[in-house]
C-alpha cells in the first residue's frame, strides 16, 4: 500500500488499515512522523515530539498482531496529547516555564486508556500557559498558528491539539475544555471537538485550571473517531472522586441514528449575541436545513441568563485556578529565580519571572474574589448564578432534545488582535461557557467557510450524560456538509 495519502485517513480507517494487515504500525507512524518534521515548524502545535519512542511502540504493536494477540480499538494508530496529562517519563509541560523540565512518575487517567487501547503516543501538544488563553498565544514554548491560514490563531487552550489533527499531524487528540478549549479549537481549525458530560472521563493526572469545570475530550476529523475515543477514554476511576459511575454507551452505533422526529432547540440569546459574523450565521442556517430535511423539527428556547456567563465564568475559573497555581512558589519543585534573597522576596520573584501576563491576571482576579471582603459578593454570588445557569439548561431540555448554536461568533483572527483587551477575548468563548458551568456536554461540529475561506463550527449541547443523542445530531450534520479530506496547502496571507 502506498504511503503518499496515509495522512488523509480517519482514525478509525487507520486502525482498521493496519487491523487487516494492509499496512503496519511502523509505516503509519513513520508517515505521520515524517509529516511532524516537514509541517510542524511553520505551525508548532507540538511541544514535544518521540520519535524514537513512537517508533519502538508501533514496532512492538506490530510484533503482537504478528503473534495473534488480543488488539485494542486503537492498535498501531498514532495520536497525541495536550502537554497536561501527566505521561509517565515524558515531560508534561502545561505549556509553562514552571513545568518546562517536569517529568512525571505517573500517567493520567487518559493517558493510561489511550496507551490500553493499543494508540501509539507520537507526543504533546502546544497549549496556552496553565490552560489560561484561547488562543495557544501564551505558551512558554511560543504560538500555534492555525493550519487553514498561518497568519491567524488556531484557538485555545487546546489549540496545540486543533492544528495537528486538522494538519494531519495525528490521527486525533485529546485536550481538556474548561469554557469551550476544545470546542473552540475545534471551530477555528475545522475540526471535530467534542467537551463530555462533566465527570464522564476521569482528571486524574491532569494538571488542573479549574477543577469544577475542566473536562478532557476528543479532537478529530470525524464525529465517528469522536465516538470513538471517547469510548475509549470515558469511563469511571476511583481515583477521581468526581468520576460517575455509569457504564460507557456505544457511542460509535449512535453516529449513524436518524434524527427523525429529533427535536431541534434554538436559544434566542445565542443568535442575537453582539458581534455574530455573518459567515457563521449563515453557516447555521445551513446546518438547521440539512437537519430539518433529515426529519427534525425546530423549537425555540430560551437560556435567560446566558449573558451573564462570561462574568460568572471568569470569577470561578479564576478562583480556581488561583488556588491551583499557588503551588508554584519556587519551594517545593520546579523552577526557582537566582540570587540571595529572603523566602518572600524569592517567592516574589520566582512568580514574577515564571508566570505570563495571563496566568497573572487570572491569579490576581481570582485571589481578589476569594478575598474575605468579597468573598460573598462575588465568589458566592457568582456559584449562585451558576446554578441559574444550570436550570435554564434543564428548562430547554425539557422542550428540546439538543439545542443548535454556533460554537463561536467569529471565525480564527490574526495574533495579538485580541490579547490587549482581555474581556473581548474572553467573549470569544462566550458561547461555551455555559456549557462547562452547566455540566453538560457539547460538541463542535464543522459546517463550512466564512467569506475569507476560514472553517466555521456548529455545537449541539445535550443534556447531561445524552452523549448519544447529541453524536446522532452531529452525525446527521456532517453527512449533509462533510468536511474536506485535508486542509489546504498552509496558507501565509
Amino acid at each position: 500500500m502506498s504511503n503518499t495519502n496515509i495522512h488523509e485517513w480517519t482514525l478509525l480507517e487507520a486502525a482498521q488499515n493496519i487491523r487487516e494487515g494492509k499496512v503496519s504500525s511502523r509505516e503509519v507512524t513513520k508517515a505521520i512522523l515524517d509529516r511532524i518534521s516537514e509541517l510542524d515548524p511553520k505551525i508548532n502545535s507540538y511541544i514535544t515530539v518521540l520519535p524514537e519512542d513512537a517508533m519502538a511502540a508501533a514496532a512492538a504493536c506490530d510484533e503482537e498482531q504478528a503473534k495473534g494477540s488480543p488488539l485494542g480499538p486503537l492498535h498501531g494508530v498514532p495520536i497525541g496529547l495536550k502537554d497536561l496529562f501527566c505521561t509517565r517519563g515524558i515531560r508534561t509541560t502545561c505549556g509553562s516555564r514552571a513545568l518546562a523540565q517536569f517529568v512525571p512518575p505517573y500517567d493520567a487517567a487518559v493517558a493510561e486508556k489511550v496507551r490500553s487501547s493499543g494508540a501509539v503516543l507520537l507526543g504533546k501538544h502546544n497549549m496556552d500557559e496553565f490552560a489560561m488563553g484561547a488562543s495557544t498565544e501564551s505558551s512558554w514554548f511560543g504560538p500555534t498558528r492555525n493550519p487553514w491560514k498561518l497568519s491567524c490563531i488556531p484557538g485555545g487552550s487546546s489549540g496545540g491539539t486543533a492544528a495537528a489533527v486538522a494538519a494531519s499531524l495525528c490521527f486525533a487528540g485529546v485536550g481538556t475544555d474548561t469554557g469551550g478549549s476544545i470546542r473552540q479549537p475545534a471551530s477555528f481549525c475545522g475540526v471535530v471537538g467534542m467537551k463530555p458530560t462533566y465527570g464522564r472521563v476521569s482528571r486524574h493526572g491532569i494538571v488542573a485550571l479549574a477543577a469544577s469545570l475542566d473536562q478532557a475530550g476528543p479532537l478529530t476529523r470525524s464525529v465517528a473517531d469522536a465516538a470513538a475515543l471517547l469510548e475509549v477514554i470515558a469511563g469511571h476511576d476511583r481515583r477521581d472522586s468526581t468520576s460517575v459511575n455509569l457504564p460507557v454507551p456505544d457511542y460509535l452505533s449512535a453516529t449513524k441514528k436518524p434524527v427523525t422526529g429529533m427535536r431541534i432547540g434554538l436559544p434566542k440569546e445565542y443568535f442575537e449575541i453582539e458581534g455574530l459574523d455573518s459567515g457563521v450565521k449563515a453557516a447555521m442556517e445551513r446546518v438547521l436545513k440539512s437537519l430539518t430535511e433529515q426529519g427534525a423539527s425546530v423549537v425555540e428556547v430560551s437560556l435567560p441568563h446566558t449573558g451573564y456567563a462570561p462574568s460568572v465564568y471568569c470569577l470561578i475559573a479564576s478562583a480556581e485556578a488561583s488556588t491551583n497555581v499557588a503551588r508554584y512558589d519556587g519551594v517545593r519543585y520546579g523552577f526557582r529565580a537566582e540570587g540571595d534573597q529572603g523566602f518572600a522576596e524569592m517567592m516574589s520573584k520566582t512568580r514574577a519571572e515564571l508566570f505570563g501576563e495571563e496566568v497573572k491576571r487570572r491569579i490576581m482576579i481570582g485571589t481578589y474574589a476569594l478575598s474575605a471582603e468579597h468573598y460573598d459578593a462575588l465568589y458566592v454570588k457568582a456559584q449562585k448564578v451558576r446554578t441559574l445557569i444550570r436550570r435554564d439548561f434543564e428548562e430547554a431540555f425539557q422542550k428540546a432534545d439538543v439545542l443548535l448554536t454556533p460554537t463561536t461568533p467569529v471565525t480564527a483572527f490574526p495574533p495579538g488582535e485580541k490579547t490587549k483587551d482581555p474581556l473581548t477575548m474572553y467573549l470569544v468563548e462566550a458561547l461555551t461557557m455555559p456549557c462547562n458551568l452547566a455540566g453538560i456536554p457539547g460538541i463542535s461540529v464543522p459546517c463550512g467557510f466564512s467569506e475569507e475561506g476560514l472553517p466555521v463550527g456548529a455545537q449541539l449541547l445535550a443534556g447531561s450524560f445524552r452523549e448519544e443523542t447529541m453524536f446522532a445530531a452531529a452525525g446527521a450534520i456532517e453527512r449533509a456538509i462533510p468536511s474536506p479530506r485535508v486542509m489546504p496547502a498552509l496558507r501565509v496571507d
